[in-house]
């Protein structure tokens, strides 16, 4: 998971992603500015056709959220990668490697999940007003570890 990414909702898509032990899983979550993420272009049967880092010209709104599933393999692949023309190593590349070898699974966000880049001032401005305004209103804190703990049972 990338450290500036906030996830708010259902967890049921972790959940089931969580059941494949071979190959990678990554997300996708629908955008209206698809060129400022990594996007994943999708076939009908919902297979991976294509992934691009930031593109000028998106070939689908799908952009993919900063949470990843690998298997064992990651760290081959990691070692191989060598930086882009930006000067870093891209997650993209990883991603494009198990899209290779035929052992990428996408698997969407279901609807009413929310999800926060908060790479940016405007993306941390908008988590933050999210956060208050659902705390407020509805009077519950997100992410309270209490309020987990006490749910799950731990004591």
């Amino acid at each position: 998971m990338l450290g500036d990414n906030i996830f708010y909702g259902p967890l049921d898509f972790f959940r089931h992603a969580l059941a494949h032990h071979e190959g990678a899983c990554i997300f996708s979550y629908p955008v209206r500015n698809p060129e400022q993420y990594g996007v994943v272009e999708v076939a009908p049967d919902g297979r991976p056709v294509s992934l691009e880092e930031k593109p000028a010209h998106p070939r689908s709104h799908l952009a993919i959220p900063g949470v990843y599933l690998y298997d064992a393999r990651v760290v081959g692949i990691c070692r191989k990668l060598s930086p882009s023309p930006r000067g870093e190593l891209e997650i993209t590349d990883v991603n494009k490697a198990y899209l290779e070898a035929g052992t990428l699974t996408v698997r969407p966000f279901s609807r009413g999940m929310a999800w926060f880049d908060t790479g940016t001032f405007d993306g941390l401005l908008d988590a933050a007003n999210y956060v208050a305004t659902i705390q407020h209103r509805q009077g519950l804190k997100i992410a309270c570890l209490e309020e987990i703990a006490e749910y799950m049972g731990y004591r």
